[in-house]
This record gives C-alpha cells, structure tokens and sequence, in this order.
C-alpha cells in the first residue's frame, strides 16, 4: 500500500456510505492522532484502540444524525505521496468558511486549522473534513 492515510480516509467513508456503525482500521501514529482529532471535533462518535499482537487496530466508531445521515459529510486526502501539499503558517486552508476543519502535520504535531494558525505554524495538509 503506498498511501495508508488514503486508505485509512476511504474506508471511513466507505463505512459510512454502507450505513455500518464502525469500521477497523489498521493502526498507526499518525492515523491515532488524526482520529483523536476527529473525535475532538465531533466528526466521529468514539473510538478504541485493539490490540491484535501486530501493529494493532483503530476501531472507529461513526456518528450519524436523527435521520441516519452521516455527520462526516466531506473527507478528502489533499497532500498525497505523489503531490505534497505543504502550507505556510500565513496561508493555511479554511475548508468552508470555518465551518469544516483542515488537518495539518506540523513540527509541533497534528492539529487542525484553526490550532495552526492561533499557534502561527504551517505544515502538510494532510485532508479537509466538513
């Protein structure tokens, strides 16, 4: 696989267009952090770490509406292997007008957005999620 964070963003969504409750997730540092964020934000309703004896699992628990819509309406991967997109500190993504979050790797960690520019540091963005 040479994209795991796409992967990882895929089978969200996935998951979600099938209407599942929760979706697994092979682990990562990076793929941790982005869903502590998800949950921080509201996007997603838990989630639990499992231990499988190899690199571990990310169980994420989906979050819909009174009506079974999706809370996660958007999630999309902007920086890819192939394509890097990085942001300075003064030109960080608003994803719809404040109303979504962008999530960035930064030097001083994963954050969103709006943590980014209030701490006026750039970095990769990583996806857009309203």
């Amino acid at each position: 696989m040479t994209d795991p964070i796409a992967d990882y963003l895929t089978r969200i969504r996935n998951a979600q267009q099938a209407g599942h409750r929760r979706v697994d997730i092979p682990a990562s540092k990076l793929k941790r952090a982005i869903t502590k964020i998800l949950l921080d934000k509201g996007y997603i309703q838990n989630y639990m770490d499992i231990d499988d004896g190899k690199q571990g699992l990310i169980r994420v628990f989906l979050k819909y509406d009174q009506y079974g819509h999706s809370v996660i309406r958007h999630i999309e991967r902007v920086s890819k292997p192939g394509l890097r997109a990085y942001s300075p500190s003064d030109e960080v993504p608003r994803v719809l007008n404040g109303l979504g979050i962008a999530i960035l790797t930064t030097s001083q960690g994963v954050m969103t957005d709006k943590e980014a520019r209030k701490l006026n540091v750039g970095g990769e963005v990583i996806c857009t999620v309203y």
